[in-house]
């Protein structure tokens, strides 16, 4: 496949390599703009992920000095990591929702090692088994965290607002929160006609919100000093609905592909989860905690052939359907059980 797709009036996707990642690549998305390029995400902090965001652009006429500002769907490293090198290069704005930003603010003030702390004690408290936490623990004992990624990401300068236009000159890009993936994901929606003509009221840049084959990861929201109980599936799922009613013509999303039929894709999402809500209801026809859940869920592997990081993010993704269970009154918490274990109502 091509790194550079033209996707007319304006608009091109880059393919941004992730390393050591089934997703592949990031598609970093540029926007001609009358005061310069803007881009919406810029990818993984890599040297060889940035040797192709410059290769894409170049390939384009374009430096990356030349970049006026940076959108960013959500603070994930895939999506946010190039962010400080490009302004480094450029003197680009970099734009976040709040929540996000705050994301970004607490992971650069934070002691490493607090990372490691909270991790180690919320997968205790969901049920993990002591060779699971060991590592995490030497980790934490021997000083080795400065390879977490999103430990040195760049605060941005401007914040996205919900449903305001960003200031983009010649453009028409609107803001639409769509939280659940992250607690301050956003979606672009870019009010301009279709360039081929398709039916539907403009494009939207995704993110991670809406991928046309996969169901983007989620899991509770990480932060160690906040004791809210949220739902991020239920932001999830509420964000779906309202990103199906803007009734668009196409569908830029930051992995895979383009397509269209937004609208269809949000229907088969909503289903998938609700299909998935009442499979975990059948497993908790007895006592389980999120770490016992999560082993008998159905993921794109056996469980003992997950990777150890990939076992913490299935964890979090049980706590997050156990939790939105919970909020409909279709599971409780077990009384006197600790680890704590849940059970269908």
């Amino acid at each position: 496949m091509t790194q550079v797709t033209e996707h007319g009036g304006g608009v091109w996707s880059l393919r941004v390599p992730i390393p050591d990642n089934p997703l592949g690549h990031t598609l970093v998305h540029v926007l001609d703009t009358d005061r310069g390029p803007v881009l919406v995400d810029t990818g993984w902090d890599d040297p060889a992920s940035w040797a192709e965001l410059t290769a894409g652009l170049a390939a384009l006429g374009i430096g990356v000095g030349e970049v006026h500002g940076v959108v960013i769907t959500h603070h994930h490293p895939d999506h946010h990591g190039l962010s400080g090198r490009v302004r480094e290069e450029s003197g680009a704005w970099i734009a976040m929702h709040a929540a996000d930003t705050a994301v970004v603010r607490r992971t650069r003030a934070s002691d490493p090692g607090t990372w490691l702390d909270y991790l180690s004690r919320k997968l205790a408290a969901a049920g993990a088994p002591e060779d699971h936490l060991a590592p995490l623990r030497a980790a934490r004992s021997e000083g080795r965290t400065r390879t977490l990624p999103g430990l040195g990401a760049a605060l941005p300068d401007r914040e996205i607002v919900p449903g305001e236009l960003l200031d983009l000159a010649g453009r028409r890009l609107r803001a639409v929160w769509t939280p659940g993936h992250t607690p301050g994901h956003v979606c672009l929606h870019l009010e301009e006609e279709h360039p081929a003509g398709l039916p539907g009221h403009g494009r939207l840049f995704s993110g991670d919100h809406l991928l046309p084959g996969i169901s983007p990861h989620i899991g509770l929201y990480e932060d160690p000093d906040d004791a809210t109980v949220t739902d991020p599936l239920g932001d999830y799922l509420d964000s779906l609905e309202r990103i199906g009613r803007l009734g668009v013509a196409e569908v830029l999303p930051a992995h895979q592909h383009a397509f269209p039929d937004a609208a269809g894709r949000v229907r088969a999402l909503l289903d998938h989860h609700e299909e998935r809500l009442g499979g975990l209801l059948a497993l908790l026809t007895t006592p389980l905690t999120p770490w016992q859940l999560a082993e008998r869920m159905e993921w794109n592997r056996p469980w003992d052939r997950i990777p150890y990081g990939s076992r913490n993010i299935a964890v979090s993704e049980a706590e997050a359907h156990i939790r939105r269970l919970v909020k409909l009154g279709r599971a409780e918490a077990v009384t006197g059980t600790e680890p704590v274990a849940y059970v269908a109502v």
